[in-house]
């Protein structure tokens, strides 16, 4: 298996690199060549049936200044002769016009796109090219042709430029020394940790070696380019030119792939919006580990009866200003409620610094709403609202957390697969959630959902289940059997094994089985002498030759 990753596994702490662990160490009747698309991942720690393969490298310069110091300039900006500056002119107008194009049946984008792999695989040199001032005129003259979209007729030169140097780090994979007999020219199937530019090296496998392409996607790219958050600071024609690109990318490995895997239907929806074809789609949801959670689990009667947990990642999706307008009407209700903010950890970066601004932004808004509260002139007073980090000495483990809560809320405007939920569910424990993403999918009648935005709906289901103990209990039973039952490790890597073993069965044959496979040889092969061949017989007697 060519196990096709953008750098997370192994030896990364996050979802996929979790996921691609426990996908390898489960499935060990088969070996796994490992192909990073970005950084360089260490071999240690890998199962015994995994090795890497290929690594991009470094990772990729994004600025002049960073290029130069590294060289990348030099190697990347080979000349091309005038047969070879016509072919790439020719393969990067298709590529822009299928972009650029209003009508979204354009096929001049797969063309293109395949002509530039060839030429980068014969030629080389292609980055450069990517950033040449041709590829910035043939950019502008597509931009400006008859059937363009409205949107991208009025980009100017910066946009250009930008979407130049976005579009080459896009293409990088096609540059990459992987498509030979020894790299992914020997896999039986290439299967890809995500869409988008991750599978790329998927596709060009397909079109050079006739491998079997699998797409997994437990978070759809096209969608999460959509929600980016820088995305509002760019101008419309560029901001339409990197969507028109990513959803083109998108078709066409949704297009290409033998196989899609998406995690739910909400994954699936968005496939299928892009082209993809439903006979070759089968939901696969991720597989969570539910020993850790067992304990809690069986004793779902356990937890402070007034007390609502929120756990997850803050930021504004998770809409937390709803849930404090929520808590202040359960609090005039029922006024020994408690509600607890538990904030999992951020791997850094610009998301983090974000997360961070929008949690001091709850915090002064949950003390508006909720002063401290003292029994008595002389008592310190507490807040019924406390902020807490998973880690922390409130908050060590997920399991003691969701052990501590009678109901657990998700508050979310925008989400995809509610991992939070799952954990709840092994957990025993009723929820209360909004109607987004996966939610309804993976609740299953099991809790209950409300409308997004509607702290007055929020409150309401909270109080209905603080008051009604039997049915929470009730509800926290089903959705644990539930839960075994559909989002287990050993669901994900039973599907899986089914998925493999229909691939192999129609991929090429590419190597020759060893002594020590079963039934690697058929029984005739060890019967003494030649039996494949009969002897001549001879003119005079006609018996076998001597």
């Amino acid at each position: 298996m060519g196990l096709l990753t953008e750098g997370g596994f192994p030896g990364a702490a996050g979802a996929s690199g979790l996921w691609c662990d426990r996908l390898v160490r489960g499935l060990g009747q088969h070996r796994f060549e490992v192909f990073a698309r970005d950084g360089e991942p260490s071999p240690e720690g890998l199962p015994p049936n995994a090795r890497i393969v290929r690594t991009a490298g470094r990772p990729a310069a994004t600025s002049l200044i960073e290029r130069a110091a590294f060289g990348e300039d030099r190697v990347s900006r080979k000349a091309y002769g005038r047969r070879d500056r016509r072919r790439f002119t020719e393969a990067y107008r298709a590529l822009a016009d299928g972009i650029c194009a209003e009508d979204p049946h354009e096929t001049s984008f797969p063309t293109g796109l395949h002509a530039l792999a060839d030429l980068a695989r014969e030629r080389g040199g292609l980055p450069g090219a990517l950033r040449s001032d041709d590829a910035v005129r043939t950019l502008e003259a597509a931009c400006r042709a008859p059937g363009a979209r409205r949107t991208v007729a009025a980009a100017g030169l910066p946009d250009h430029l930008a979407f130049a140097d976005h579009l080459e780090r896009a293409l990088r994979p096609l540059s990459f020394d992987w498509y030979a007999e020894d790299a992914l020219g020997a896999v039986d199937v290439c299967h890809a940790t995500a869409g988008g530019t991750t599978a790329l090296p998927g596709l060009l496998a397909k079109r050079f070696f006739g491998t079997p392409l699998l797409v997994t996607e437990y978070g759809v790219g096209l969608r999460a380019h959509y929600l980016a958050t820088d995305a509002a600071d760019r101008p419309a024609p560029l901001r339409a030119l990197l969507a028109a690109l990513h959803g083109r990318l998108a078709a066409e490995t949704y297009r290409q792939a033998a196989v899609l895997t998406p995690g739910d239907a909400h994954a699936r929806r968005w496939q299928e919006r892009c082209g993809a074809d439903r006979a070759r789609i089968r939901t696969v949801h991720p597989g969570m580990a539910a020993e850790r959670f067992a304990e809690v689990g069986e004793d779902e009667e356990s937890g402070d009866p007034a007390t609502l947990v929120w756990i997850g990642r803050v930021e504004p999706a998770k809409d937390l200003v709803a849930l404090l307008h929520a808590f202040a009407d359960i609090r005039a209700r029922q006024p020994d409620v408690r509600l607890r903010i538990v904030a999992v950890p951020r791997g850094g970066g610009h998301g983090e610094h974000r997360g961070n601004t929008y949690l001091a932004h709850c915090k002064t808004f949950a003390a508006q709403l909720f002063p401290d509260e003292a029994a008595g002139a002389h008592a310190v007073g507490e807040n019924p609202v406390t902020f807490e980090e998973l880690g922390g000495p409130e908050a060590p483990t997920l399991e003691d957390t969701y052990a501590s809560a009678a109901v657990v809320v998700l508050s979310s405007v925008v989400e995809g697969f509610p991992t939070s939920l799952v954990e709840a569910m092994f957990c025993a424990r009723a929820t209360v959630s909004t109607d987004v993403g996966a939610v309804v999918e993976v609740i299953g009648g099991t809790g209950l959902v409300v409308p997004p935005r509607n702290p007055r709906a929020l409150a309401d289901a909270c109080l209905a289940l603080l008051r009604d103990p039997e049915r929470r209990y009730r509800l926290g039973a089903a959705a644990r059997a539930r839960a075994l039952e559909l989002f287990t490790v050993e669901q994900n890597l039973a599907a899986f094994r089914g998925i493999y073993l229909e691939l192999l069965s129609h991929a090429p044959v590419r190597h020759r089985p060893g002594d020590g496979v079963p039934f690697a040889h058929p029984a005739e092969a060890h019967v003494p002498g030649s039996w494949t061949h009969p002897a001549p017989m001879t003119a005079a007697t006609g018996a076998p030759d001597a």
